[in-house]
């Protein structure tokens, strides 16, 4: 049975590189490429895709994370295999709860590649060892680890919001925010919101320009 690719990512050099490697396999197929995150949502609607390999950054417009998640929502969709650079916390988990099935490194070897778009096309996950090792270490310690509200507030003060800003764009109140943050402050053990992005950034939770 062939395996009908669809590639979405912003640079061409990336996608040439992916189709190079994949049209190496003889039961993959290459049907459609997207550069931007929206495009990548209307290929997986109206092409016959079984598996969407799609990168998290695209720069303006859509997150590959909300295009997973308009992707699986419909019924009958292709599986999703995320593939990135990042291996942040937050990214990691925005990925799995969009419903991506396979999370996988940009500097997999070829081999790897190939064996995640099979296990995804398959129905099953995905994961690169690294990524599959932080995950097991939240579960390890859940009451250390931020939630994906905590990360999506912090990486929004790395990204250089206040408060207002942060409450504004997540909907929520700056009350709510100043509480996120407070929690936040007990988990890294730190008493500041710069001292918060660094210590987070360290342990790889969060992405740092």
């Amino acid at each position: 049975m062939t395996i009908r690719l669809l590639l979405a990512d912003d640079h061409p050099v990336v996608r040439a590189g992916l189709r190079a490697v994949l049209d190496t396999e003889p039961d993959f197929a290459v049907v459609a490429e997207a550069a931007t995150a929206e495009r990548a949502v209307e290929l997986a609607a109206s092409e016959p895709v079984d598996v969407v390999l799609m990168d998290l950054q695209f720069g303006a417009g859509m997150h590959g994370s909300a295009a997973t998640a308009a992707i699986t929502a419909r019924p009958g969709a292709p599986r999703v295999l995320v593939l990135t650079t990042y291996d942040t916390d937050a990214d990691i988990l925005a990925a799995v709860e969009a419903g991506a099935s396979g999370y996988l490194l940009k500097d997999a070897p070829p081999e790897e590649l190939a064996a995640a778009v099979r296990t995804a096309a398959a129905g099953q996950s995905a994961l690169a060892p690294a990524v599959a090792l932080r995950l097991m270490d939240r579960m390890r310690t859940p009451a250390e680890a931020l939630t994906k509200r905590e990360l999506e507030v912090l990486q929004l003060v790395a990204d250089g919001l206040s408060n207002l800003q942060v409450s504004k764009k997540l909907f929520l109140s700056q009350a709510t925010v100043k509480s996120h943050l407070v929690h936040i402050y007990a988990k890294l053990g730190v008493d500041s919101r710069t001292s918060a992005v660094a210590a987070a950034a360290t342990r790889r939770l969060i992405r740092t320009p």
